[in-house]
C-alpha cells in the first residue's frame, strides 16, 4: 500500500513504515504530522485517484530528525571588474516515519 502525497511544494510517494526526506515542518523531534493533501492511494488492486485530492484520506508520520542538505554554492563574477563573491547555503530538511495511511473516499 503506497499514497501520492504532497508536502510543501513537492509530491512524494508514501509506504508505511518508509521514511520521506521533505523540506522542512514546524514542530519538534517525535511530533505526529499529519499530511492532508493525498492525490492517490494504491492498495494491491484497488486505486483511488483524487480530483484533485482524495476527501478524507491522510497520511500520519512521526518527525524523526532535522537532516541538513547538500551545500550550494552562489558565484557572482563580472568579468575584468574585479568583481568576485561567494555565498553558501544549505537547506534544512526533514525525515519523516510515515506510521498510517488512511484511506478516504474517490473524490
Amino acid at each position: 500500500m503506497y499514497a501520492v502525497v504532497k508536502s510543501g511544494t513537492h509530491q512524494y510517494k508514501a509506504k508505511i513504515n518508509h521514511d520521506l526526506i521533505v523540506e522542512k515542518l514546524s514542530g519538534p523531534v517525535g511530533t505526529q504530522v499529519e499530511i492532508n493533501e493525498v492525490y492517490l492511494i494504491a492498495d494491491g488492486e484497488e486505486i483511488l485517484v483524487g480530483q484533485p485530492t482524495v476527501s478524507g484520506a491522510k497520511v500520519h508520520a512521526t518527525i524523526m530528525e532535522e537532516v541538513p542538505g547538500p551545500k550550494i554554492r552562489i558565484l557572482k563574477h563580472h568579468a575584468r571588474k574585479n568583481y568576485r563573491r561567494r555565498k553558501g547555503h544549505r537547506q534544512t530538511y526533514m525525515r519523516l516515519r510515515v506510521d498510517e495511511i488512511v484511506k478516504g473516499t474517490e473524490a
